[in-house]
């Protein structure tokens, strides 16, 4: 790829990204006064405050979840309770991270759970499979380079809101790792530091997971524009 090229992937993999943030509906809580009033509004009741948070999050919060249960029914079944632990736990929030991290911490607590739950349901239907095979078969059963920098903007609007759509397919193609790190930082805007703490894992591992998210999905946006 040529450097010019490699600049305009550049630029629209940033305004992609931008484009897809908002399409995701997740629009960050910037200010402490907006989120402190938004919490205020949650504890006491406030369903316009609980369908904003809903709107803002639910599909980042998919998507994450996904990515450790085997099928979108149960991801949803996984967003669900984590909406029943934000409405029960908000009395308790004590602010010592932001809202965002909070939540999806919840979210991520209770995805390992049903993926464990679902890998233990797998196991224990194998094992019945094999018990009743048990006369054919033994006991053991025997037959998972980022841009430097991303342009403010984009003069083709058009053709960078065809790049959003291809660049949330990518995501949902990424490593299931590489697509929860990618997703919270570069679409959620969680720092590496709330990204460590929600996956619980270590900065380094966060930075490499960032960058080879990325980088798949700058090469696969630019194969898609015919450059390599």
């Amino acid at each position: 790829m040529t450097v010019m090229a490699a600049a305009e992937v550049d630029l629209h993999v940033g305004v992609a990204s931008r484009i897809a943030q908002r399409s995701l509906g997740s629009v960050i809580v910037t200010a402490a006064d907006d989120e402190v009033s938004l919490i205020e509004r949650l504890r006491s009741g406030d369903e316009a405050a609980f369908a904003e948070l809903v709107r803002t999050y639910q599909p980042a919060m998919l998507r994450l979840a996904r990515g450790y249960v085997p099928s979108q029914a149960i991801a949803e079944e996984v967003v669900q309770e984590t909406w029943l632990g934000v409405v029960r736990g908000i009395d308790r929030f004590e602010g010592r991270s932001s809202l965002a991290t909070w939540l999806f911490t919840i979210l991520v607590n209770r995805a390992k759970t049903a993926g464990i739950r679902e890998q233990r349901h797998r196991r224990s239907r194998d094992d019945q499979d094999v018990a009743d095979l048990a006369g054919s078969f033994d006991s053991s059963g025997a037959w998972a380079t980022p841009p430097d920098a991303w342009a403010e903007e984009a003069e083709d609007r058009i053709v960078a809101a065809e790049l959003a759509a291809r660049v949330r397919d990518f995501l949902d193609e990424l490593p299931p790792a590489q697509r929860e790190v990618v997703l919270l930082r570069d679409v959620e805007g969680l720092s590496g530091g709330e990204v460590c703490q929600i996956l619980d894992i270590t900065e380094g591992n966060q930075r490499v997971l960032l960058h080879r998210g990325r980088a798949r999905v700058r090469n696969a946006l630019a194969a898609a524009m015919g450059r390599r």
